[in-house]
Parts: C-alpha cells; sequence; structure tokens
C-alpha cells in the first residue's frame, strides 16, 4: 500500500527534537530488539495523530530510531490514538488497542502494532540513575500499587452500578432470574402440550 494522504502538520522544523520523538527515540534506545524491527523500514514516514493535538510524523532511520520527518512527507502509515485512549489504559492492553487506528502498508502496520504491544519503559531503571536502585525500587513499588488500587477501583465502580441497576433500579435482569423464567416458560409449554393430547384424545373417544 502507497502513501497515506496527507492530514494538517502545523509543526515547523526546529533545532531541538519533538518531546515525542525523544521518548519514542529514549525507548528504542533502550531495546535492541525494538530498532531491529524498524530498521527494514528506513526511509518510511510513520505519522502519529492524536486530535486536537498536532500531527507527530517520522522518519525511520538505518538504525532503527526515528527523527523529525519533512513538512511536506507523505506518511506510509498513520497511527491514530483516539480520545479514550488514556482511560482504556486502566482497562488493560485489549481496551487501549481498540483505541488505537493503524492505516497503510500493511508490513510495517504489524511490526507497528507489535511494538505497541512489547515494547514498555523501564523506568525502575531511568529512576535509579537519578534516585539510586534503593529508592527508585521503593517509588516504582509505590506507583505499581497505586495503579493497581485505580483498576481496584474502576472495577468495582462497575460492579456498584450493576448491583444498583439490578437490585435498586431494575434495568438489568440477573442470568440466574433470566434462567428461571425460561424454564418457567419451558414448563407452561410442556403442560400446555400435555393439555392438548389430552384433549384431542377425549375428542376422537367421544
Amino acid at each position: 500500500m502507497g502513501a497515506v494522504p496527507a492530514y494538517p502538520h502545523p509543526r515547523t522544523s526546529s533545532v531541538l527534537p519533538h518531546p515525542g520523538i525523544f521518548a519514542l527515540n529514549h525507548l528504542l534506545g533502550a531495546e535492541a530488539w525494538a530498532r531491529d524491527k524498524l530498521k527494514p523500514y528506513a526511509g518510511q514516514c510513520v505519522e502519529f495523530r492524536a486530535p486536537p493535538l498536532p500531527a507527530l510524523r517520522l522518519d525511520i532511520l538505518d538504525s532503527g530510531l526515528l527523527a523529525d520527518a519533512a513538512r511536506d512527507a507523505a506518511p506510509n502509515l498513520v497511527v491514530t490514538i483516539g480520545s479514550g485512549a488514556l482511560p482504556a489504559m486502566v482497562r488493560g492492553e485489549d481496551a487501549l488497542m481498540r483505541e488505537i487506528g493503524i492505516e497503510g502498508n500493511a508490513d510495517l502496520a504489524s511490526t507497528v502494532q507489535y511494538l505497541f504491544r512489547h515494547l514498555r519503559w523501564d523506568f525502575e531503571e531511568d529512576l535509579s540513575r537519578i534516585f539510586g536502585d534503593v529508592l527508585a525500587h521503593r517509588m516504582v513499588e509505590q506507583g505499581r500499587r497505586f495503579a493497581a488500587w485505580n483498576r481496584e477501583a474502576a472495577e468495582k465502580l462497575a460492579q456498584n452500578l450493576t448491583e444498583y441497576w439490578i437490585e435498586e433500579q431494575p434495568l438489568l435482569a440477573r442470568p440466574a432470574d433470566v434462567r428461571q423464567f425460561l424454564a418457567g416458560v419451558d414448563q407452561l409449554r410442556d403442560d400446555l402440550a400435555r393439555i392438548e393430547k389430552r384433549i384431542e384424545a377425549l375428542t376422537r373417544t367421544s
């Protein structure tokens, strides 16, 4: 598949790299396997869209790292990040991936999807360079506990809303109640069938 149609790209070239490029290259720089994945696509252009933010258009370098693309470069791949991406992160990787649309070169799209699923920031390693190993480990553990609490709180909220809709405002039916109702319908149908057979038998003998 060829280049994807252009999208408004208000950024102009600058001596300083875009923070997004710095962050992505920091991740790629720590993982040789990830750079190796991108090296076959050197010279191709990837555009990241996260409305209403400006588009971020990047060239893939021979090294597997990224650089700011020319303003008029036509992207070979467009990655669109939906507005629900941040809330989806609480629900897990699959929910997040549903908020990300990828359009363009099929092989490059597959590679980018793989990187989305497997490339991770080793923030404990980065923090250890600033605060030392022990403090960095404690900071990461506290962050993980906080993230787990947020996820548990979100799940608990969903459970409470479901219980409210069932118990207080009967907008939803419990599966057990539905099964009991369907069993009653089946029993009634069987009883009616037996009554019809008896009436038919009595009619024949009369």
